[in-house]
């Protein structure tokens, strides 16, 4: 029984557009990058504010960073995704929603809800990650409040 590869298919003109279908996997790879890069820094600028913010001994903003993870945490992330697409444009104001939902191209509607959907669901691992952090500290170790400014 032998195998006969036809690896020269990636180099054949697709259907749709004008490219190969090496050109198409080459494209979603940049896509995927772009996202990943753009969920990254969204995940670390949000989950590091809300890791800090459910360290300080404020029960109001530390119950705010508690809600934010939870929230995230434990909503599935294929639902947050039906929900970023298709239900956070209709609750946006009225101008907003229709430019999202009939002037944007499809694909950025796709590229901006994922990346946000992704950027926020991963921002409540990294606020665990940074909270667990900073409350590993020994009493000793941590910064005195004067020494902040």
């Amino acid at each position: 029984m032998s195998i006969d590869w036809n690896w020269g298919i990636f180099l054949q003109q697709a259907p749709f557009g004008n490219t190969t279908y090496l050109g198409w996997i080459w494209s979603g790879f940049q896509v995927t990058i772009a996202l990943s890069i753009c969920a990254w820094i969204i995940a670390f600028l949000v989950g590091s504010f809300f890791g800090i913010l459910r360290t300080v001994p404020n029960r109001f903003l530390s119950g705010l960073g508690t809600l934010y993870v939870e929230l995230f945490r434990n909503v599935p992330l294929i639902v947050q995704f039906f929900t970023w697409y298709l239900v956070i444009p209709e609750l946006l104001p009225e101008k907003i929603g229709m430019w999202f939902k009939a002037e944007l191209d499809p694909n950025i509607q796709f590229f901006l809800s994922s990346m946000l959907c992704l950027g926020l669901f991963t921002a409540a691992r990294v606020c665990e990650q940074v909270r667990a952090a900073i409350q590993s500290l020994p009493r000793g170790q941590k910064m005195p409040r004067w020494r902040w400014a």
